[in-house]
């Protein structure tokens, strides 16, 4: 009869429940956080590199022969980021209204009558990113460019 009594309460007892649930769902919170984090991280970045290519593009349209003082710049502007590499950049010319362009002004564009001749400078800035929590859909490293481009009426 105690026996029977015993095993009665132990069966029908709530006490564990919560820790149960607890147990199920908290690999899910945590993974859902970490991909957050993730996001964020990435994101980050992103923004960083963004900066750090206009920052790179405007110091290039005051100084286009001065590669090493673009990449310096770019570095400067993003000192968080690691593994940032600096593309060649690209210094040409064009029309104001984006008619014609030359990639090396020594044969400038022919532009129409009411425009001027600009110079434009591109860089492209880009870094590697590994998320921690590794994605199906998501290559690992991942590389995040952005490219900025900026216009000069004076050389």
């Amino acid at each position: 009869m105690r026996t029977r009594r015993l095993l009665s309460r132990l069966l029908h007892s709530t006490q564990g429940g919560g820790l149960v649930e607890m147990a199920l769902v908290l690999p899910v919170l945590l993974l859902l956080f970490g991909g957050v984090i993730d996001l964020g991280r990435a994101y980050y970045l992103a923004q960083e590199i963004a900066g750090a290519a206009e920052s790179a593009a405007i110091y290039g349209v005051q100084n286009p022969t001065g590669t090493a003082g673009i990449t310096a710049a770019a570095q400067a502007a993003a000192p968080d980021v690691p593994n940032l590499t600096v593309a060649t950049p690209a210094y040409g010319c064009e029309c104001s209204d984006g008619s014609s362009y030359s990639a090396n002004c020594s044969s400038a564009p022919s532009c129409p009558a009411n425009t001027s001749l600009v110079y434009r400078m591109s860089v492209s800035v880009s870094t590697t990113y590994s998320p921690w929590v590794p994605l199906p859909a998501v290559s690992s490293p991942m590389t995040i460019t952005r490219s900025a481009e900026m216009r000069s009426s004076g050389s």
